[in-house]
């Protein structure tokens, strides 16, 4: 659940500065704000950013931040994760709008109920998803630590593992544990072609196909690495290989290619000719968005206590089982 502050009157375009990066570095300096950003963000966004990363690291940085303002340029489930752990500053989001089709596919009161009907099973909730979810979870992960997460819950407790099949698949793989799963997918994950991606492996024989954990089982089994976007990241920096098909969101590929220039990235295609490997949340902030809502210190995200006590608490036995 979020909310705004009262609404004000947003400037038009034309009031923007010339220079975006600088004026925000100047309001960051005024208000001791942190700009995280997710991979998945517009390259200027990721370029202004001090800090960048996946979920995982993105909740670390959101826990230990000495910034009065967290601005977070990702989408809304993100935003509130640094609520819920700093519930004294200030956290902006610049579209309110940038959402998650993973979080909406988990309604509250359908989970609630499902839940409910498998009261000795514990709940490990993916960070993607709504603070209500959070709240009715026993611990969070992220693509990048939930198998350990996994592994270190006794054999003999049931779980429900929410929101995504895909990665809970995954997990089911790789720990050999019968998890109960919450049947909701990412829209940019599931669209991934398998046909093209095959088509692509003839074309250019020499590239590793990557893919993060919530892509299909169909893609995945073509996949040399799978994993986070972080180590999706260290993976293609580290891997001899000089060119890789990519099958998660695209805009982890302008730090791939930052990283190694000298290398070729291919985004892997969606089932059709549209940018549906592009999530489109996640698009909906951009540089002048980011600028806006530090000037106007707002669209704020805001939660009722109780739900960011109850959602705090399964956080932090992730960061703890994290170390």
């Amino acid at each position: 659940m979020f909310t705004t502050a009262p609404a004000r009157k947003t400037p038009t375009l034309g009031s923007l500065p010339n220079d975006l990066f600088d004026a925000i570095d100047i309001l960051k300096r005024e208000l001791n704000a942190v700009i995280l950003a997710h991979y998945y963000q517009d390259p200027d966004i990721q370029d202004i950013a001090d800090y960048l990363g996946d979920s995982l690291g993105l909740s670390r940085q959101a826990a230990g931040t000495n910034a009065d303002v967290i601005v977070f340029a990702g989408v809304h489930f993100m935003a509130e994760t640094a609520k819920i752990l700093n519930p004294d500053k200030l956290v902006l989001l610049p579209d309110l709008n940038a959402g998650c089709s993973l979080a909406d596919s988990c309604p509250p009161d359908a989970f609630a109920k499902f839940k409910a009907e498998h009261p000795d099973h514990i709940v490990v909730s993916y960070i993607n998803c709504s603070a209500e979810i959070k709240a009715m979870s026993d611990i969070i992960c992220t693509s990048s630590n939930a198998v350990q997460i996994v592994k270190q819950i006794p054999e003999d407790q049931p779980i429900i593992f929410a929101p995504d099949r895909n990665l809970g698949r995954y997990v089911i793989e790789q720990t050999g544990r019968d998890l109960l799963l919450w049947q909701g997918s990412c829209i940019v994950h599931e669209t991934f072609s398998e046909k093209r991606i095959v088509q692509l492996k003839i074309e250019h024989p020499d590239a590793e196909v990557i893919a993060h954990p919530e892509c299909e089982p169909p893609v995945l089994r073509h996949a040399s690495y799978i994993g986070s976007t972080t180590a999706l990241l260290k993976y293609a920096r580290t891997s001899p290989s000089q060119a890789f098909i990519v099958a998660t969101e695209p805009g982890i590929i302008h730090q791939m290619q930052k990283q190694t220039p000298h290398k070729h990235f291919i985004p892997a295609p969606a089932t059709n000719n549209c940018n549906c490997n592009e999530c489109p949340f996640m698009r909906l902030n951009t540089l002048e968005k980011l600028y806006l809502a530090m000037k106007n210190q707002q669209p704020e995200i805001t939660l009722p206590e109780h739900i960011r006590l109850a959602a705090l608490r399964p956080i932090q036995r992730m960061l703890e089982m994290s170390l």
